[in-house]
């Protein structure tokens, strides 16, 4: 659909899915309406129905796309320059403070369980989200091997996928105890044990 709009488009369409991302966070998917939307974003039904002919599912996919991108946005500039032992620490510091802004309520999780997460296309949005995510972490251990921080033996796969998951473990606890102490612990022992690897060894 983006593809064939004109520029005028695309921006009309970007504006809806952002407004309609800002009643999402403030109502909840349960509480909102595809009037709630219209309103908020000066949008006719006729006009809505032009740029997400499937209706609210789409629509939702289409929300929950921006919301996967906003949550890399929000980890820059940090998570696309992890050179330096620095830059790991203030990615982990944006990384906390986001999730527990955030606190119990997740936009995207909230969004998959209302399209429901076997769609190919909700499934397709999370598998990319996470790709991306994983990707700049092991673009960051690269970095560090490069600069004799980090050993070379490490499996730059195994460990980004390991950060990775005690990111999406310690916000999964957050969700259901409003406790970051576990995203945390998981943040600061993968990088304890990506600096151990290194230690002793000369930076280049």
């Amino acid at each position: 659909m983006t593809q064939t709009l004109t520029a005028k488009g695309q921006a009309t369409r970007a504006r809806i899915v952002e407004g309609a991302a800002e009643v999402l966070r403030e109502r909840g998917v349960a509480f909102t309406t595809l009037d709630d939307i219209r309103s908020r974003t000066h949008t006719s039904k006729s006009q809505l129905f032009h740029y997400f002919p499937d209706g609210k599912d789409e629509l939702l996919l289409a929300v929950a796309r921006f919301e996967a991108n906003r949550v890399l946005e929000d980890q820059q500039p940090h998570l696309g320059c992890l050179d330096s032992w620095e830059s790991w620490g203030r990615w982990r510091d944006a990384v906390v403070e986001r999730y527990e802004r955030q606190g119990d309520q997740c936009p995207m999780g909230s969004l998959f369980l209302q399209v429901g997460r076997s769609q190919p296309g909700a499934r397709a949005i999370v598998a990319e989200l996470m790709q991306q995510w994983q990707q700049h972490l092991a673009d960051g251990i690269r970095a560090l091997q490069a600069r004799g921080l980090v050993s070379s033996a490490v499996d730059v796969g195994q460990a980004s996928a390991a950060l990775l998951a005690g990111v999406q473990g310690g916000v999964s606890i957050i969700m259901s105890t409003g406790d970051s102490t576990h995203l945390k612990a998981a943040l600061d022992t993968g990088i304890a044990h990506l600096r151990a690897s290194g230690a002793g060894q000369r930076p280049s």
